[in-house]
């Protein structure tokens, strides 16, 4: 009985993926208003995770973080630049990371499944 109920509680990898994938998007957008890239009302208020999130409105900006998102599986960093003045490209590509002068850090929520650990931190 124990055996089962400790199962029941373990999310699997391709779970996990999923919800690390859309805790992603919450993260993505999260960035995005703290950042004051997009303007305010451009975001509605939604409860995730226990908490306030903030999800924007903006068609092409919701369909890049959705195909985005798709793509993350497995063990994965993602290094977003953003600037206010540049259109949101539809697909996304790897590239050497480019070092930002005097970085501000803040460690945003950590996310635990048990199997994977997803630590946040914006720079």
């Amino acid at each position: 009985m124990a055996s089962r109920s400790i199962a029941k509680d373990i999310i699997t990898l391709r779970g996990s993926a999923a919800i690390v994938s859309e805790f992603f998007g919450y993260a993505a957008n999260s960035i995005l208003y703290n950042r004051g890239v997009y303007p305010e009302e451009s975001f509605v208020k939604v409860k995730k995770y226990g908490l306030p999130m903030l999800l924007t409105q903006d068609e092409g900006v919701k369909t890049f973080i959705a195909n985005l998102t798709a793509q993350l599986s497995g063990v994965f960093d993602v290094l977003a630049y953003t600037d206010k003045d540049v259109a949101v490209p539809f697909t996304w590509i790897e590239s050497d990371p480019k070092l930002i002068s005097n970085p501000q850090m803040v460690k945003l929520h950590s996310f635990d499944t048990k199997i994977h650990k997803v630590d946040t931190i914006v720079s």
